[in-house]
Protein backbone atom coordinates (compact mmCIF):
# COMPACT_ATOMS: atom_id res chain seq x y z
CA UNK A 1 0.00 0.00 0.00
CA UNK A 2 1.09 3.56 -0.62
CA UNK A 3 3.30 4.54 2.32
CA UNK A 4 2.04 8.13 2.06
CA UNK A 5 -1.41 7.09 3.26
CA UNK A 6 -1.83 7.84 6.97
CA UNK A 7 -3.66 5.24 9.01
CA UNK A 8 -4.54 4.88 12.67
CA UNK A 9 -3.38 2.00 14.88
CA UNK A 10 -6.29 -0.17 13.70
CA UNK A 11 -5.63 0.45 9.99
CA UNK A 12 -8.38 2.98 9.26
CA UNK A 13 -7.49 5.90 7.00
CA UNK A 14 -6.95 9.14 8.88
CA UNK A 15 -8.11 11.12 5.84
CA UNK A 16 -11.00 9.54 3.89
CA UNK A 17 -10.08 11.73 0.91
CA UNK A 18 -6.92 9.63 0.45
CA UNK A 19 -9.12 6.68 -0.56
CA UNK A 20 -9.39 5.19 -4.03
CA UNK A 21 -10.44 1.80 -5.38
CA UNK A 22 -6.87 0.47 -5.38
CA UNK A 23 -6.55 1.33 -1.69
CA UNK A 24 -9.90 -0.36 -1.07
CA UNK A 25 -8.61 -3.52 -2.73
CA UNK A 26 -5.47 -3.46 -0.56
CA UNK A 27 -7.48 -2.89 2.61
CA UNK A 28 -9.82 -5.74 1.62
CA UNK A 29 -6.84 -8.07 1.13
CA UNK A 30 -5.71 -7.24 4.66
CA UNK A 31 -9.17 -8.36 5.83
CA UNK A 32 -9.03 -11.52 3.67
CA UNK A 33 -11.89 -10.26 1.51
CA UNK A 34 -11.91 -10.50 -2.27
CA UNK A 35 -14.09 -7.65 -3.48
CA UNK A 36 -16.83 -8.43 -5.97
CA UNK A 37 -19.76 -6.45 -7.40
CA UNK A 38 -21.81 -6.93 -4.21
CA UNK A 39 -19.04 -5.44 -2.07
CA UNK A 40 -18.70 -2.50 -4.46
CA UNK A 41 -22.44 -1.81 -4.18
CA UNK A 42 -21.93 -1.24 -0.44
CA UNK A 43 -18.62 0.59 -0.75
CA UNK A 44 -19.81 2.90 -3.53
CA UNK A 45 -22.94 3.75 -1.54
CA UNK A 46 -20.83 4.51 1.53
CA UNK A 47 -18.47 6.73 -0.44
CA UNK A 48 -21.36 8.57 -2.13
CA UNK A 49 -23.07 9.07 1.23
CA UNK A 50 -19.84 10.36 2.74
CA UNK A 51 -19.30 12.75 -0.19
CA UNK A 52 -22.84 14.12 0.15
CA UNK A 53 -23.14 14.30 3.96
CA UNK A 54 -19.54 14.51 5.18
CA UNK A 55 -20.05 11.67 7.68
CA UNK A 56 -19.79 7.90 7.71
CA UNK A 57 -23.20 6.40 6.93
CA UNK A 58 -24.74 4.53 9.82
CA UNK A 59 -25.32 0.86 9.03
CA UNK A 60 -29.10 1.46 8.90
CA UNK A 61 -28.61 3.64 5.78
CA UNK A 62 -26.61 0.90 4.10
CA UNK A 63 -29.23 -1.70 5.07
CA UNK A 64 -31.98 0.46 3.57
CA UNK A 65 -29.96 0.88 0.36
CA UNK A 66 -29.27 -2.86 0.09
CA UNK A 67 -32.90 -3.73 0.75
CA UNK A 68 -33.90 -1.46 -2.12
CA UNK A 69 -31.14 -2.73 -4.45
CA UNK A 70 -31.88 -6.39 -3.73
CA UNK A 71 -35.66 -6.04 -3.39
CA UNK A 72 -35.59 -7.69 0.01
CA UNK A 73 -36.53 -6.80 3.57
CA UNK A 74 -34.16 -5.08 5.97
CA UNK A 75 -33.43 -8.29 7.89
CA UNK A 76 -32.18 -9.98 4.73
CA UNK A 77 -30.23 -6.85 3.77
CA UNK A 78 -28.50 -6.91 7.16
CA UNK A 79 -27.64 -10.57 6.57
CA UNK A 80 -26.11 -9.58 3.23
CA UNK A 81 -23.83 -7.07 4.95
CA UNK A 82 -22.58 -9.72 7.35
CA UNK A 83 -22.03 -12.21 4.50
CA UNK A 84 -19.97 -9.60 2.65
CA UNK A 85 -18.18 -8.30 5.75
CA UNK A 86 -18.19 -11.18 8.25
CA UNK A 87 -16.39 -9.27 11.00
CA UNK A 88 -18.90 -6.45 10.85
CA UNK A 89 -19.80 -3.16 9.28
CA UNK A 90 -17.45 -1.01 11.36
CA UNK A 91 -14.53 -3.45 11.45
CA UNK A 92 -14.48 -4.21 7.73
CA UNK A 93 -16.89 -2.19 5.57
CA UNK A 94 -15.97 1.18 7.09
CA UNK A 95 -12.27 0.39 6.95
CA UNK A 96 -12.32 -0.82 3.33
CA UNK A 97 -14.46 2.18 2.30
CA UNK A 98 -11.74 4.45 3.66
CA UNK A 99 -13.76 5.92 6.50
CA UNK A 100 -12.22 7.07 9.76
CA UNK A 101 -12.99 4.68 12.59
CA UNK A 102 -16.50 5.66 13.79
CA UNK A 103 -15.53 5.90 17.46
CA UNK A 104 -19.04 6.53 18.80
CA UNK A 105 -20.33 3.18 17.50
CA UNK A 106 -20.04 0.13 19.64
CA UNK A 107 -21.56 -2.51 17.38
CA UNK A 108 -21.02 -3.91 13.93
Amino acid sequence: MNTQISRDDEGYLLNPDDWDKDIASELAKEEDIELDASHWTVLDFMRDYYAEHGVVPDVRHVVKHLASENECDKKEAKNIIFKLFPYGYVKQACKIAGMKHPRAWSTG
